[in-house]
C-alpha cells in the first residue's frame, strides 16, 4: 500500500530537504484532462515521482547509447521514436527496450495517440514504469507540460512585505514591522494603484522573472494598525487589486537618521538578490510629514523612463558637465586675450 503524499498549500508539492517533487499518481490526476492523458500500464505503475521540470526525447537511448541519458526526466516518445521501435526485430526490441527500463524512469509519455509494442506494455508493467497515452501532438505536449512543471518546480519564498503594482511597474514595499508599509499601499490605492498582497510576498522565479503573490487564497485583506483589518476589494472595488505582479524595484522603507549618507543624485544603482535574480533597491527615509506614495509613484515613473532609454540623473550630469566645459572655454578665451 502507498503511503500517503504530503502536500502543501496548493495540493501538489511536497518537499524534500530543498528538493520539490510531485507524484506520478498526483500529476495524472492533475493533468489527465489538459493533456489527454490515458494510463496503458497497470496503475500499481504510478509509484515513482517526478523531481524534475526538464523533459527527455530518449532517442539514443532507445539505440543502446545510455552515456547522456537524463532517465530522471519524464520521457516523450513521439513519432520518430516509436517509428523507429516498430522497425526493429522483435528480439532487439525486447532487449533494446529492457535495458532503457533498468533506469529509474518517472513516466514516459507518448504523443499523437500512437500505438507501442505489446512488449514494452510488457515490460513496463514488469519493471514497474507508467506509460501514459497523449492524443496531442509533440510540440504541443512538450511546451504544455514544460510550462506546468516549470510552476511546479519554480524557486520560491515568503518574505515579510507588501507588493503594489504602481502605473504597472511592481514596487515591493520592505522594512521593519510597524514603519507604515500597509499605510503606504493604502494611500497608493486610494490614488488609484493597485495592491497585490499586504504582509507576506511569495515570490517565485521563473525564467529569471521574479513573480510576487499572496500566500492564499482569502482574498485581498490589509491590516490597518489602530483600525484592524480591511478588505481592499470590497472598500475600493475589484479594480483595486489583482492576484500576482512581477516585482520590478524594491523599496527598503527606514527610519530618517541625521548622521546616514543618503543617495541625493541617483548616478549610483544598487540591487538586492532575491532567488538568484538582481532587483533594484530604493533605500527610502521616512519621515513626518513625507509623502512616501508619492515619492513611490515617482519612483515607479523614474524606473518606466529608465527602461525608455531616459536617466534623468545621467541626464542632469551631462549638462552639468557641458556646462563646466563651456565656462572653461570661456576662461581659457579671456586668458589668451589678455596675453
Amino acid at each position: 500500500m502507498l503511503e500517503p503524499v504530503p502536500l502543501d498549500e496548493n495540493g501538489l508539492t511536497i518537499k524534500v530537504g530543498n528538493m520539490k517533487k510531485i507524484s506520478v499518481k498526483e500529476f495524472y490526476k492533475i493533468k489527465k484532462k489538459d493533456l489527454s492523458l490515458s494510463l496503458i500500464t497497470h496503475p500499481n505503475t504510478m509509484q515513482g515521482d517526478i523531481t524534475t521540470s526538464f523533459l527527455n526525447r530518449p532517442g539514443l537511448a532507445l539505440t543502446g547509447y545510455f552515456e547522456r541519458f537524463d532517465y530522471n526526466r519524464i520521457q516523450i516518445l513521439g513519432e520518430t521514436e516509436i517509428s523507429y521501435l516498430q522497425s526493429l526485430k522483435e528480439k532487439d526490441l525486447y532487449n533494446n527496450i529492457k535495458e532503457t527500463f533498468v533506469y529509474n524512469i518517472p513516466a514516459i509519455i507518448i504523443t499523437k495517440g500512437l500505438s507501442i509494442p505489446k512488449q514494452i506494455e510488457f515490460l513496463a508493467n514488469e519493471m514497474r514504469i507508467p506509460i501514459f497515452s497523449s492524443r496531442l501532438s509533440t510540440d504541443k505536449l512538450f511546451n504544455s507540460l514544460r510550462i506546468f512543471l516549470q510552476g511546479i518546480f519554480a524557486l520560491s519564498k515568503t518574505i515579510h512585505g507588501t507588493l503594489v503594482d504602481v502605473f504597472g511597474v511592481g514596487i515591493l514595499l520592505t522594512g521593519k514591522s510597524g514603519i507604515g508599509k500597509s499605510e503606504c499601499a493604502l494611500e497608493l490605492v486610494e490614488r488609484g494603484q493597485r495592491i497585490i498582497t499586504d504582509d507576506v510576498v511569495k515570490i517565485t522565479s521563473k525564467e529569471d522573472i521574479l513573480v510576487g503573490c499572496g500566500t492564499n487564497d482569502y482574498g485581498h485583506f490589509m491590516e490597518v494598525r489602530g483600525i484592524g483589518l480591511i478588505d481592499v476589494a470590497k472598500m475600493f472595488g475589484i479594480q483595486a487589486v489583482r492576484m500576482k505582479k512581477r516585482i520590478d524595484v524594491q523599496i527598503e522603507l527606514m527610519p530618517w537618521k541625521d548622521n546616514m549618507d543618503y543617495e541625493r543624485i541617483g548616478l549610483s544603482d544598487n540591487f538586492v538578490e532575491i532567488l538568484g535574480n538582481n532587483v533594484p533597491i530604493i533605500y527610502l527615509p521616512i519621515s513626518p510629514g513625507k509623502n512616501i506614495a508619492v515619492i513611490i509613484e515617482v519612483v515607479a515613473m523614474n524606473h518606466i523612463s529608465k527602461l525608455f532609454g531616459y536617466d534623468a540623473a545621467k541626464e542632469y550630469t551631462n549638462k552639468l558637465q557641458e556646462d563646466l566645459t563651456r565656462k572653461a572655454k570661456i576662461r581659457e578665451n579671456q586668458i589668451e586675450k589678455k596675453e
